[in-house]
């Protein structure tokens, strides 16, 4: 039963992204499918190390790291995983307005809830979810993934196609920092 669940949700969303390239000009409807398509079949790139080293070693990352490390959450990140860590590069976080960025960051339980929303447990993948698939942040509220024709994204934010697999987990470089919804 679950193995036709899964087929049938498939071939809906491949019929949801060819109805949605159909609508484009033909030369566009081919690039989309082809876009998904190599996107998809792009291998992890591998990492020796954990989720935080590779954060470390990657520089258009080092504003996430200084947060990690102002949050104390290096510890949590390096442990036993698998989690998945959607990373805002520092471009995105140079989107977020200056007084809202500041004010996050100097709040350490503001700035974890922050981080965590960007932390799901196990393994996500945006580049498998052809409809829109919901996960569960180490924050407690949802993110939701889905490829469609502006690529692979979580929530609003573009996510690259190439993940990196690290020992703990798998980092997915994304072009905006998500906020969850404050109450």
């Amino acid at each position: 039963m679950r193995h036709a669940l899964r087929s049938i949700t498939v071939r809906l969303g491949l019929a949801t992204l060819l109805a949605a390239a159909a609508v484009a000009p033909a030369s566009a409807s081919t690039s989309v499918l082809q876009r998904y398509l190599q996107c998809k079949h792009t291998t992890l790139t591998e990492f020796p190390g954990t989720i935080v080293d590779a954060a470390v070693a990657t520089p258009e990352l080092s504003t996430l790291v200084n947060l990690v490390q102002a949050a104390n959450l290096v510890g949590p990140l390096s442990g036993k995983g698998p989690l998945t860590v959607f990373a805002p590069t520092n471009a995105a976080f140079g989107k977020v307005p200056p007084a809202l960025l500041n004010l996050i960051g100097s709040d350490v339980g503001l700035l974890t809830s922050v981080l965590t929303y960007h932390v799901t447990p196990g393994t996500a993948d945006p580049r498998r979810s052809l409809l829109s698939s919901q996960v569960t942040t180490l924050q407690g509220q949802s993110l939701f993934l889905v490829y469609d024709g502006n690529g692979a994204s979580v929530n609003q934010s573009v996510a690259a196609c190439k993940g990196v697999k690290t020992t703990n987990g798998t980092v997915w470089i994304i072009d905006s920092v998500l906020l969850p919804q404050f109450r």
